[in-house]
């Protein structure tokens, strides 16, 4: 049965791909990607049409179809994937959080991996389990330039609603002159969204820091601010 659904799963995307969705994919990342070519809005219906198909299946199995369709590395089948791990988020337990983050130490190898991943099965984790930032913060001293940029767009969704603000600013704290534009682009959108609820708390922690925070941060961090707190921030 497994089998069966991955199969069938493969071969709706593989009639569904459209040459020009193919033919840009690769202009918006710098590593190597393996992509179809399939528009996103098919990705999430032929997502949304499987899962029907195998809800009944329980957690446990689904999350064995998430993972084979994570080692194909197609683009595709790993939305589908975190999709459908997305789906079972009220019935996440603790031990799940694991199952994650080997999927993010093995499976996600771009930004849209990381961020689909993380803006939505590992936040929802940690926002029903918030002991889990403290994960986050150890995934911020990561190696791995995934980890690191997930240490902060995990938080985006709950950063919204003004929720996490001190783990907000530890883990920027952490991440603050990190060298790496990917990771400088997930912590200042983190500051970004968290500035929709906590303006004031995140423009002072701009201007304390933005000696020493890179540009791209900078940049990303005052994007929704008044253009007269951004000439502020961006002033050097």
């Amino acid at each position: 049965m497994s089998q069966d659904i991955i199969y069938a799963v493969r071969h709706e995307l593989k009639q569904q791909v459209d040459e020009q969705t193919l033919n840009i994919a690769q202009h918006y990342f710098k590593e190597k990607i393996t992509f179809y070519g399939v528009k996103t809005n098919l990705v999430n219906k032929i997502a949304g049409h499987y899962f029907h198909e195998i809800k009944s299946k329980g957690k446990t199995e689904i999350f064995r179809f998430c993972e084979e369709l994570l080692k194909s590395d197609f683009m595709e089948e790993a939305f589908i994937a975190f999709d459908w791990a997305y789906r079972l988020h009220k019935e996440y337990q603790p031990e799940d959080f694991k199952i994650f983050e080997g999927w993010l130490q093995s499976h996600v190898n771009n930004w849209a991996k990381c961020d689909t991943l993380c803006n939505h099965s590992i936040g929802a984790i940690v926002e029903k389990y918030p002991q889990f930032t403290a994960d986050l913060k150890r995934w911020a001293t990561s190696d791995n330039r995934w980890f690191r940029r997930a240490a902060a767009v995990t938080l985006i969704i709950p950063a919204k609603r003004g929720e996490f603000l001190d783990d907000i600013f530890e883990i920027c704290d952490i991440l603050l002159k990190d060298q790496d534009d990917l990771v400088q682009k997930g912590y200042g959108w983190l500051l970004k969204d968290a500035s929709i609820r906590h303006q004031e708390e995140i423009f002072r922690y701009v201007m304390e820091h933005r000696r020493v925070m890179p540009r791209t941060a900078l940049r990303y961090a005052v994007e929704r601010m008044p253009a007269d707190l951004k000439r502020q921030a961006m002033s050097r």
